[in-house]
């Protein structure tokens, strides 16, 4: 009997429904030789310190380093306190019977680090020895599946995956379990203030981020600008230089040579400069790019965003969501115009891909070295039907990015127009002469929004034209906007370094903070713990929050670029690094760190967070 283990029930029974069998049992499905069981996500995690012998929240015990790491079923809460999940150890004793008597396992978690996790941890408690073979494939549709039956895995190819998620795994425990310990004791406040790997560097980020604006004093400077009219359209110009004072401004406003005057002529033009640009469609989406796009067009949470597209992936119109890279091989390249052709009556996008189909398609998304476990998300093919408007808003969002993808370029004119009067005055504007990939959404141009002109018009080097009117303006310099989930996941991806350049900040995800499939969750759990809080669309600390900060934002625990560099060994432990260096690496932090906050956390005080206006 083979048994195919997936990782929740509704992903065995699309399985099963593929092979033909129908058999319902208590915990699995068989039929056609074949027998189809599952876990509830993770059955068992790293084994809590009371196991271990570390009773109670007692100093004494801590640093606590275990010689050798137990799995524990998953606890749930009751009126006694915590205790197994009865669901958990149910489910565990049918896999057991289930691989007693298989001849043959096949792993049909999702194929990635926590998915390969969740099946190792079940294989390991269980002191499982049998063989077994991998399921990896991209989507859920029935010829995938088909396919990636065809193409079984050994086991043994995806040791290196399975301790990059242990090692992970151990290491969240150890900083996590000891620091928290650690603060909650030397604080004194009879709470616990959890710490941990990647949650407290996040947390220090949005702190950091509103004390900056909180504090941030603005400083008025003065501008001056003129209206240019050529043959009766009119365009403004700034001048080259900021003032301190109104006065300084003032004097030259009065410099200007306008109609009101005496000059009809008191425009010089200097130069005009037009280069023409052009803009590269955007990558792929991977799961982090995904939840950005949909905060800022549909306000919806990271969270919100990871469930949409798991249910539209669990319902075989997407491939695997929980990628971190924004690219795809050769062999998916190939298939791209049989997808378009799918997608050439859709309602919304029916034009664009018929217009693709008949072109020669962008590359810039295609680099199989770049494609890691899994490539970008791309819609499967297959048409969705009464999908519910929240679903529909990410489904559109993965396929108009696909169709923006394998675009053509944008091309631009950026025209710069330099004008004397008694000083100097710029006007600048953008001409999209072809849109290219920005056809597809018709989003308005980011670079464009700050202009103080829609259009100009064509004029000459030495031309002179009247100045038909002039201001002086008050402006004032700003401080960096509060984080949204949005612009927090972005700088999750670079460990908080503010890049824009999509293909630099990809080339720094392995640096990043969490990983595209874990931030979400990193958010939840701050919202949870009341570090954080939503007002609107920002993320903002709560009292608590910023108490917590305060005492570890001078410690290593509160550093992104150090907690980035974890990631990055982690993903180097994936490709064969050593383990036991890392090991050691993280006991060595786990014993200062803890020594740290036990110093630190004494004469801790919660403080009131004052509004941002």
């Amino acid at each position: 009997m083979k048994v195919i283990i997936a990782e929740k029930p509704s992903v065995a029974r699309e399985i099963a429904k593929v092979f033909g069998a129908t058999g319902k049992k208590d915990g699995y499905i068989e039929g056609k030789g074949f027998t189809f069981t599952w876990a509830f996500g993770h059955l068992l995690q790293l084994a809590p310190p009371q196991e271990y012998g570390f009773y109670g929240w007692n100093v004494h015990n801590l640093p606590m380093l275990p010689a050798k790491f137990k799995l524990s079923i998953r606890k749930v809460k009751t009126k006694d306190g915590l205790v197994e999940d009865p669901g958990v150890r149910k489910q565990l004793d049918i896999i057991q019977a289930l691989f007693d008597e298989a001849t043959e396992i096949i792993v049909a978690t999702d194929a990635g680090r926590e998915g390969e996790l969740i099946f190792r941890y079940i294989y390991y408690y269980l002191k499982c020895k049998k063989p077994f073979k991998r399921l990896w494939i991209s989507s859920q549709t029935d010829e995938a599946i088909k396919e990636g039956f065809r193409n079984l895995k050994p086991g043994t190819d995806y040791d290196t995956l399975f301790n990059s998620a242990h090692c992970r795994s151990q290491s969240d425990w150890l900083v996590g379990m000891n620091a928290t310990q650690a603060l909650s004791i030397s604080s004194g406040t009879r709470s616990v203030l959890s710490l941990g790997r990647v949650q407290t560097p996040t947390l220090a980020m949005i702190c950091s981020r509103y004390l900056e604006n909180r504090n941030f004093v603005p400083q008025l400077f003065y501008q001056v600008s003129i209206q240019v009219d050529k043959e009766g359209q009119v365009f403004k110009a700034i001048s080259t230089e900021n003032f301190k004072t109104k006065e300084e401004a003032q004097v030259l406003l009065d410099q200007v040579k306008d109609v009101a005057a005496g000059f009809p002529l008191g425009a010089h033009i200097l130069s005009v400069e037009a280069k023409p640009r052009k803009e590269p469609p955007p990558l792929l989406h991977d799961l982090s790019s995904l939840q950005q796009e949909a905060n800022k067009k549909h306000g919806f949470t990271a969270d919100q965003t990871l469930n949409l597209l798991q249910n539209l992936y669990e319902s075989k119109l997407i491939t695997y969501p929980r990628t971190g890279s924004r690219y795809i091989g050769d062999d998916v390249f190939a298939g791209i115009p049989a997808l378009l052709d799918k997608f050439k009556d859709h309602e919304v996008f029916g034009k664009q891909a018929t217009y693709l189909m008949g072109v020669k398609l962008n590359k810039r998304s295609v680099n199989v070295k770049k494609v890691t476990d899994h490539h970008a998300v791309l819609p499967t093919g297959e048409t969705p039907y009464n999908l519910p408007t929240d679903k529909q808003a990410i489904f559109d969002l993965v396929l108009g990015r696909m169709l923006e993808a394998f675009h053509q370029e944008c091309i631009k004119e950026i025209t710069k127009i330099t004008v004397e009067s008694g000083a100097k005055y710029v006007a600048s504007g953008t001409v999209i002469s072809s849109a290219g990939w920005r056809s597809v959404f018709n989003d308005p141009d980011e670079e464009k929004k700050d202009e103080e002109n829609a259009s100009l018009p064509k004029v000459k080097e030495g031309e002179d034209l009247a100045i038909v009117d002039k201001a002086l303006l008050e402006k004032q310099t700003k401080p960096k906007p509060l984080y949204n989930e949005a612009s927090l996941l972005k700088a999750l991806e670079t460990a908080g370094k503010e890049i824009d350049d999509e293909e630099l900040r990809y080339a720094m995800k392995d640096s990043g903070l969490g990983t595209p499939a874990t931030r979400a969750a990193i958010i939840e759990t701050l919202l949870k713990r009341d570090y954080i809080s939503r007002e609107k669309k920002n993320l903002v600390p709560t009292p608590t929050g910023l108490a917590v900060y305060e005492v570890v934002k001078d410690h290593k625990i509160a550093q992104a670029e150090l907690t980035g560099n974890w990631e990055k060994r982690l993903e180097e432990i994936r490709s064969g690094a050593s383990i036991s260096d890392f090991q050691e690496e993280i006991k060595t932090y786990t014993r200062s760190i803890t020594q740290e906050l036990l110093k630190a956390g004494a004469g801790m005080k919660l403080k009131p967070v004052e509004a941002v206006k």
